[in-house]
């Protein structure tokens, strides 16, 4: 056999058209397609083999193509256009952030998360969280918030999805070819490869930096496959989510610690530091040491410190949701690591269990970060409700609903998400430059301007692309699987764009209830089969790999996708993936969501239904309970809680039966001559301006940004940067926390069990006593509500009191408040006392607080 040696060529650019390169390199053109149509130009054939690739086509094309297109007169006018969007967007010194907070442009926000959904072609993303991910990271860029990113390169990525003729599900994970994609290595000041490295128990592990641009944006990624490395340790990061506990551990100490010491080898000094879900959680371990060691303090100090640059993001409404690492494997890989912080092992390993820990209570990562965090947020109203319910527990003290956890609903990155004719129909009638301005609710006004008939004829266009990947999909899968053509033609034949189209596609989690549309056989027959107003299915989704429930699932999708009464109705697709999401999202008419309500922390998928003006479809849980008004889609079911699942899924069950019969299949075939409904038009432009601004990545950001972001940067820079600040502050809470039992309070007037007419207003009065703590360390309050029928008070409100009166020398202060009574019922108040400080991020995080007791 011969023996061949490799030459790779790479193609040159001509210099005319040299930037090609610069923004391929940039996932800018993920939400700036008209980029991507130079490369049709170019070659359209080389162009649909290559996934859409930028990076892998400029490496493939020919030289004699680039240099005939370098002398098209017409390319070179779209591609010098595009070039000076792009310089433009990059060099932009009026953005957002600018305009708003030019005093904070010096800071920077270090964002951890342990996946990043950014193009398809980067196979670094599994689900909702890595997508959520990636769109932060393009609102952080259109925004132009100063913000850098840390996460893991994954060069398996996550699995590709094959369903076979039985519908099991089979699992295929291919290796990543970097060269052909837009990530490149960082090197260091001598030109070589950067690396770093942090310890593990037997050795060194390190770690090769590399770097995506994703428009203003650098996200550095950490990659352990690298022959420095002993084998065992090679493997680390190569795969998302993939082998055991001792893996799972290994890349959270290297995405939350070896991120940290990353940073820092950059020279970057973040002020605030974002953990997207609990991954990265040991960051904060890793910030600790190095505030204690750089600025010699002790750990409750630099604790501290670290609170007041911490940001964590919880999206789970189970407690399960987050990873819980054995205390022993913990100490395996942490050994020794509470010495050099000055505490014990037992105060180490406290820091992720709850006070009163159940026995054999692991490390739970959540719980670390919701501990020393200095802000925590939920990802939708409710969620962030469920949130304050379930972690209650680590602030015992606390009333339930008042755990120091806000909430800032998830949103979408609209454009990467918004179909190319829809976004070309929206430069028409919506106002100028609205891209700019996706946040606010009135850019989306114009949307009711839009003609019938145009944002009809732009969703059908949608709608037939989507039947082309349908059919195409389960072609090649049925085919594989040795169906002969004349059943895969039977099957593919009844795809129809004319015919009312409902999409369900996600995670395979038994929580979602894929099958909810199927527990009654016969009814969802009937609504398929109706011959005057036929239905369509399409379903997509990906179970865990070790999931054998979600697996279940798809397999039983399958079977009825071949039973005789759903061939040609209902169609399962297999790798979902964001390429599929984009045709899904964006060509069925029908939007469903059946998750089992209050599990889903937001959900996200709907959004992008909506901006594409899909019609949602959908339990009231996540965002949609705040998205729904009534006349943008429907709800399933109620906010009503069932005594068991059994209960609940019958419910919600026939609530989908009778809406699609009732409501949903009517409006769409309620079409006149021209083969439009008015009424199911009508609801698709309510759907796109009532949720295109609220449920953007872009107002998430400005929210972020505005609530906590800034507030954190800016009592950091106040308070905390200073040593003396911060000493002072922590013995002013160990006063506190040895004085606070000694609080007596006392009601001045009793008011207690009178009547009086809705409307009218009470004047309430207590004193308090406090021995060693100054008033002005404390905040009075009213607390009050409605009287449940279990006796239970429901709070309305908190009233902070006035001081009318002080005596000093027994240390005795009276307070004062008015309360409205506005409605009818029954009223219950009481007093309380909460700590106060001006270096306070929430009082709720001492959990103290001193209720009247009798």
């Amino acid at each position: 056999m011969y023996v061949f040696n490799k030459i790779t060529v790479n193609p040159q650019l001509p210099k005319r058209i040299e930037k090609l390169d610069d923004i391929a390199t940039n996932l800018w053109w993920s939400w700036n397609v008209d980029f991507l149509k130079l490369f049709k130009q170019i070659d359209n054939d080389l162009w649909e083999t290559i996934e859409k690739n930028p990076v892998k086509f400029l490496k493939l094309v020919s030289q004699e193509k680039l240099e005939e297109i370098s002398k098209n007169q017409d390319f070179l006018r779209e591609y010098d256009k595009i070039v000076e969007n792009f310089e433009n967007y990059e060099d932009s010194k009026s953005t957002w952030f600018l305009r708003n907070y030019q005093d904070n442009k010096n800071d920077l926000i270090a964002y951890f998360s342990a996946e990043y959904g950014l193009d398809q072609i980067l196979s670094i993303y599994s689900g909702g969280l890595g997508i959520l991910s990636g769109d932060h990271l393009k609102s952080a860029s259109d925004l132009g918030i100063p913000l850098v990113a840390v996460g893991l390169l994954y060069k398996n990525g996550y699995f590709h999805q094959k369903i076979n003729g039985y519908g099991d599900q089979e699992t295929e994970y291919k290796k990543v070819d970097i060269a052909s994609l837009p990530i490149k290595p960082v090197k260091d000041e001598n030109g070589k490869d950067l690396t770093i490295y942090v310890k593990f128990p037997k050795r060194r592990l390190y770690l090769k930096v590399w770097k995506i641009n994703v428009g203003r944006i650098n996200l550095y990624l950490l990659d352990s496959d690298i022959e420095e490395n002993h084998e065992e340790y090679r493997n680390i990061t190569t795969t998302l989510y993939g082998g055991d506990q001792e893996i799972r551990i290994s890349q959270e100490i290297v995405l939350g610690m070896a991120g940290v010491r990353l940073l820092k080898e950059l020279g970057l000094k973040p002020t605030v530091y974002h953990m997207n879900e609990g991954h990265s959680s040991f960051l904060i371990i890793e910030l600790i040491k190095n505030v204690m060691k750089e600025k010699e303090v002790s750990y409750e100090m630099a604790k501290d410190i670290v609170s007041s640059q911490t940001v964590f993001t919880t999206h789970t409404p189970v407690p399960a949701g987050n990873d819980i690492f054995p205390l022993d494997l913990v100490e395996k890989y942490f050994k020794g690591y509470w010495d050099r912080l000055g505490i014990t092992k037992e105060e180490f390993l406290k820091m992720g269990m709850e006070p009163n820990p159940k026995t054999n209570a692991g490390f739970n990562m959540g719980i670390l970060a919701l501990k020393i965090a200095g802000k925590k947020n939920g990802v939708s109203k409710l969620h962030g409700a469920v949130s304050r319910e379930l972690f209650n527990d680590i602030w015992p003290e606390i009333a339930a609903d008042e755990s120091p956890i806000t909430h800032i609903t998830n949103g979408i990155h609209t454009c990467s998400w918004l179909a190319p004719n829809l976004k070309e129909l929206y430069n028409e009638y919506l106002i100028p430059y609205w891209q700019d301005h996706i946040y606010k609710d009135s850019t989306w006004e114009k949307i009711d301007e839009i003609p019938n008939d145009k944002l009809w004829n732009a969703h059908m266009e949608r709608k037939r692309k989507l039947m082309e990947v349908v059919k195409n999909n389960i072609t090649t899968r049925l085919k594989r699987n040795g169906y002969h053509y004349e059943e895969i033609n039977e099957i593919t034949a009844g795809l129809n764009p004319n015919i009312l189209t409902i999409g369900f596609a996600r995670r395979f989690a038994t929580y979602k209830r894929a099958t909810l549309l199927f527990r009654d056989l016969e009814r969802i027959t009937q609504i398929v089969n109706n011959s005057e107003m036929p239905v369509q299915i399409i379903i997509a989704g990906k179970a865990h790999p070790a999931d054998k429930e979600g697996q279940d699932l798809i397999k039983y999708i399958h079977e009825i996708s071949m039973k005789p009464q759903f061939k040609g109705k209902v169609f399962l697709l297999e790798n979902y993936n964001m390429e599929v999401s984009r045709y899904l999202i964006s060509g069925v008419d029908v939007w469903l969501n059946t998750p089992r309500r209050p599990m889903e922390a937001s959900g996200t998928s709907g959004q992008k239904a909506s901006v594409n003006g899909v019609v949602n479809f959908s339990i009231l849980d996540g965002w949609w309970a705040e998205g729904y008004n009534q006349r943008n889609g429907w709800a399933i079911g109620t906010n009503a809680e069932y005594e068991n699942y059994d209960v609940q899924d019958n419910f919600d069950s026939e609530s989908v039966y009778q809406t699609l019969e009732n409501k949903i299949v009517p409006a769409y075939y309620e079409k006149d001559e021209e083969g439009i409904s008015s009424k199911w038009l009508e609801y698709m432009k309510n759907s796109i301006s009532s949720t295109g601004g609220k449920y953007s990545t872009a107002r998430m950001l400005v929210d972020y940004t505005n609530k906590l972001y800034m507030p954190l940067a800016n009592l950091y820079h106040k308070y905390y940067e200073s040593l003396e600040e911060v000493s002072t502050f922590n013995s002013w809470k160990q006063e506190i926390y040895n004085n606070w039992d000694k609080i007596k309070i006392t009601e001045e007037n009793n008011i207690d069990n009178i009547v009086m007419d809705a409307g009218n207003t009470i004047e309430v009065k207590c004193k308090v006593e406090l021995p060693n703590i100054l008033f002005e360390n404390i905040e009075t309050q009213v607390y009050y509500g409605k009287i449940r029928e279990n006796g239970v008070v429901e709070k309305i409100d908190v009233i902070p009191m006035q001081l009318i009166e002080s005596n000093e020398e027994n240390k005795i202060y009276t307070y004062t408040a008015r309360i409205e009574l506005k409605t009818g019922g029954d009223y219950g108040y009481t007093f309380r006392v909460m700590p106060k400080h001006e270096m306070l991020l929430d009082s709720e995080n001492l959990n103290l607080v001193k209720w009247i007791v009798k």
